[in-house]
């Protein structure tokens, strides 16, 4: 009996120490920090370079089209059934050659956009883990996502400064104007 009645007590002063325990909050705007990271601008760059690939690709296509298409109206009246049918036919399979070259130019682009933010993404995540593990944060919001829609600021620390300390990312530093826009 004895034992019993010294384990519920150790139990509750276990428990009533667990809930003695604090919490301390966090905040950042995970969209800002990202758009002020260097390795952003990079990524940014690669990624308009390849999307201007990919249209100049899409703009010699259809340069292509239109000038079979225009020689096709010019000298259809001209032309045998058989020439005629031949070249609607190569119209049609260089209209849908274009068609479907839009499709995975988007998606390739899409999936390159991805490549090239991961590591991006990672080194911001890996830094606000660190930030929080460092300055003993039980939990650290990304405010830039509509799931939060309030907090406490004298709950929550706004951890940014401690992020862009973390990443090297100068305190003067602003977003770009395109960015700063969308806030």
């Amino acid at each position: 009996m004895k034992k019993l009645i010294l384990c519920a007590a150790l139990a509750a002063v276990a428990f009533g120490a667990k809930a003695q325990q604090t919490y301390k909050f966090g905040h950042i705007n995970g969209q800002e920090m990202l758009a002020l990271m260097p390795e952003r601008d990079s990524a940014e760059s690669k990624y308009m370079a390849y999307g201007k690939d990919l249209e100049e690709m899409i703009e010699v296509m259809q340069v292509e089209y239109n000038k079979m298409l225009q020689e096709y109206q010019q000298k259809a009246r001209t032309w045998s059934d058989a020439i005629r049918e031949t070249k609607e036919k190569d119209l049609q399979d260089k209209g849908q050659r274009i068609q479907e070259f839009q499709v995975t130019a988007r998606e390739d682009l899409q999936k390159r956009q991805m490549e090239l933010l991961r590591p991006v993404i990672e080194k911001a995540t890996n830094a606000v883990k660190k930030v929080g593990k460092d300055n003993g944060f039980t939990y650290i919001f990304d405010v830039s996502n509509a799931a939060l829609a309030y907090w406490d600021d004298g709950q929550s620390v706004d951890i940014t400064d401690l992020v862009r300390k973390e990443l090297n990312i100068p305190a003067n530093k602003t977003l770009p104007k395109a960015a700063a826009a969308v806030r």
